[in-house]
């Protein structure tokens, strides 16, 4: 599915079915569902996470600053000639990368930062930085699509929300097993549980298809059928 159906449904029915189960929705939790709800496709550098996370001005930026780099290392003569000359073409090949392969990059640098010197902030961020490095080395629907990575992203936020209540990590969890849910709808499905080669897939769209939107329509409207009902009976959260 398209990321806005993700976003749509995973966030919708993830509230509501807290809601009408009597918990309560803070904007915590929203934005946990939010984050839930399209934190599988991290491993497609396209996405609608990754793509808002990392928009193309962004990778402007980082192009701009590699090359004054370049002209400093090879200005500054931060090491001997040529070899200075060498380090400065090899950056500036290196910022014009495809913006795909720029935010993977950024995406693993985070990574690294996160596991080498989160750390000593609070444990989670090594957890957090080393799944970063592996979804930039993990095909598309890899690992962030399987029962592996639901449990993963569950626990952390289990393990970093808890004190908040339970709003917030069921929230996002949900949301994030919706994502799974709503992909094994399609022709490609996903393997939820590797090495297992057994795929979940229903068969019913394909994504970008004519076909596939007026599948993602559906959802999105019965979506919307679930939110109604939790804020009628809920008046008190509106």
């Amino acid at each position: 599915m398209m990321g806005r159906a993700h976003l749509i449904i995973g966030t919708g029915v993830s509230l509501s079915v807290l809601a009408l189960n009597g918990y309560e929705v803070t904007p915590t939790a929203v934005a946990a569902a939010v984050v839930g709800s399209l934190l599988p496709d991290i491993d497609e550098p396209n996405s609608m996470l990754v793509s808002r996370a990392l928009p193309t001005k962004m990778l402007r930026l980082v192009q701009l600053l590699m090359i004054g780099a370049a002209g400093w290392v090879f200005f500054t003569r931060m090491a001997p000639p040529p070899w200075n000359l060498v380090l400065a073409l090899l950056m500036i090949s290196a910022s014009f990368m495809p913006s795909r392969s720029m935010r993977k990059v950024i995406i693993f640098l985070i990574g690294v930062g996160l596991a080498w010197y989160g750390e000593a902030y609070a444990p989670w961020n090594y957890i957090a930085g080393c799944l970063l490095i592996i979804c930039t080395l993990v095909p598309h629907r890899g690992l962030t699509h399987t029962v592996y990575g639901t449990v993963v992203w569950t626990a952390l936020l289990y393990g970093t929300t808890r004190l908040h209540g339970d709003s917030i990590w069921l929230a996002g969890g949900l949301a994030y097993l919706l994502h799974l849910l709503a992909d094994s709808l399609t022709n490609n499905g996903i393997k939820p549980l590797p090495p297992f080669k057994w795929k979940l897939r229903f068969k019913l769209m394909s994504t970008g298809t004519r076909k596939g939107a007026q599948v993602e329509n559906i959802c999105i409207a019965l979506t919307a059928v679930l939110v109604i009902i939790a804020l009628l009976r809920y008046k008190h959260l509106i």
